[in-house]
């Protein structure tokens, strides 16, 4: 071999890992990646999280200072706001009703809509999904992370009004706007029945915010485009000239759980925005997952 010539070296392959059946190494198991514990723990150390749980329980103490502050009778009136002073439980269905409209709507738009387009803003979701972590798994783990969260928030806002509603205004028991009375253990279920139906209803703004997620990088874009389409199906149900169009609109049924402060609760309203709301959160959920598992991560 002369001087002009470079130097071979041969060097020797280690051992193969064995692999799966399914092409992967061994030990790896996609059912593993991402555990739930991570993803929750991950989203409990976020500010925005923090945050949006914070003011979820100084909402009632704000409330009650407003009561506090103004100069309106105490169950004077038929009118729901009248009647919040009344008692805890209607303090409490009264926090509810001023937060289903808008703060709910944000809280689940924020949690949904900040997953995915969060990762891709800090170009972070391609390592995720190099890891490997299977995109269905991912999207999934972190839309179950987010309806624990916005489950866990929905019931810590009605929690604390009750709290504070019973602390300040007593445990009597819940009047209506018909003036009919509901016992204070009856009245209690019936808050949580409210919740219930506010976690069923508002599956659609999930599936909604998810889905604009996996669509933008743009975490702001994604729960603003959602807290958007809620404002203008509410505002579209304020047009009585579109007759029974409305009752299509995902935002018609909204309040349905007021009929909870009857004594006798007709229940079909509440069907209908379930049915609605579950209907809406399907096909968008199925959007978001067909998006997502062919979107092309480049950011």
């Amino acid at each position: 071999m002369t001087d002009s010539e470079p130097e071979t070296r041969v060097v020797k392959a280690g051992p193969r890992r064995p692999c799966q059946p399914d092409g992967g190494i061994e030990g790896y198991r996609a059912t593993r990646t991402l555990p739930l514990r991570v993803e929750l723990a991950r989203q409990l150390r976020r500010r925005r999280t923090l945050l949006a749980l914070g003011f979820l329980a100084v909402l009632p103490l704000l409330l009650l200072l407003a009561f506090e502050l103004g100069d309106g009778g105490r169950g004077r009136s038929r009118n729901l706001a009248e009647l919040a002073t009344s008692s805890g439980p209607n303090f409490a269905m009264f926090t509810l009703y001023v937060s289903t409209n808008f703060l709910l709507v944000v809280m689940v738009a924020l949690f949904f809509g900040d997953t995915v387009a969060s990762e891709a803003s800090w170009a972070s979701l391609k390592y995720l999904l190099a890891a490997p972590v299977p995109r269905g798994r991912l999207l999934r783990q972190k839309a179950v992370a987010a309806a624990i969260l916005s489950a866990v928030g929905l019931l810590l806002l009605a929690a604390v009004a009750v709290a504070v509603g019973v602390a300040w205004f007593g445990a009597a028991e819940m009047m209506g706007t018909t003036g009919e009375a509901v016992p204070f253990s009856g009245s209690v279920v019936r808050v949580a029945v409210a919740c219930a139906y506010l976690a069923v209803h508002l599956t659609w703004i999930a599936g909604l915010a998810l889905w604009l997620s996996v669509s933008t990088d743009s975490p702001l874009g994604a729960v603003g485009g959602a807290v958007l389409v809620s404002i203008v199906s509410q505002m579209l149900d304020q047009i009585t000239a579109l007759g029974d169009m409305r009752a299509y609109l995902p935002t018609y049924h909204s309040r349905a759980w007021s009929d909870l402060l009857s004594a006798d609760v007709d229940w079909t309203g509440m069907a209908n925005g379930a049915f609605s709301g579950l209907v809406y959160a399907t096909v968008f959920l199925l959007l978001a997952f067909g998006r997502f598992a062919k979107k092309d991560i480049s950011s």
